[in-house]
């Protein structure tokens, strides 16, 4: 017999050959021998110790299902309220990009550009108004000071307001203004 075979399996020692031929020609008997070996023995073991731990999580994991399907439908509803607020939140930054828009620099410049030119054009307007008024009641204009004193307050004040943006807008152009991110 095999020196190896025998350190492998010492309880095959007290077989004969004889036996051991038997063992190799008869299914059944190496069944039953091999059965009764330690290591098949202590094989089998663990796997019905691994049986019966599986079984065991198995029934942990089935006590758990309805709250696992719970918490999955509550998942999926936050994953979609967090999709629907990130289209919002799209929408709202752009939004506040076109707000921010009218307040860029270059788009109060111009605002600056056009009041000024809408500010000299009400005041030439006044201007022409009075005097074609004057022209056609040179007497009467000329009588009342009060509306002459009018004329040329609110004259002033829109003259005032005129040369107030230009002087923005020189010093603009001349890069002495300056704007503030905060």
């Amino acid at each position: 017999m095999s020196t190896q075979l025998l350190a492998d399996f010492p309880e095959l020692s007290h077989l004969s050959r004889d036996d051991l031929q038997e063992l190799l020609v008869d299914p059944v008997y190496f069944q039953a021998l091999f059965h009764s070996l330690n290591q098949v023995k202590a094989l089998y073991q663990a796997q019905a110790e691994l049986g019966n731990a599986n079984d065991t999580i198995a029934k942990n994991n089935l006590t758990l299902q309805d709250s696992l399907y719970q918490l999955r439908s509550e998942t999926q509803e936050a994953f979609n309220e967090a999709k629907d607020l990130e289209a919002k939140w799209k929408e709202v930054e752009k939004e506040q990009r076109e707000v921010y828009q009218r307040f860029t620099p270059q788009f109060l410049l111009m605002r600056l550009r056009h009041a000024t030119t809408a500010q000299d054009d009400l005041s030439e307007a006044r201007a022409t108004e009075f005097v074609q008024a004057s022209s056609v009641e040179p007497n009467v204009a000329s009588a009342n000071s009060k509306d002459i004193d009018d004329f040329v307050r609110e004259f002033k004040e829109l003259r005032k307001v005129y040369h107030k943006r230009v002087m923005w807008g020189d010093r603009w152009a001349a890069g002495q203004v300056t704007w503030r991110d905060e």
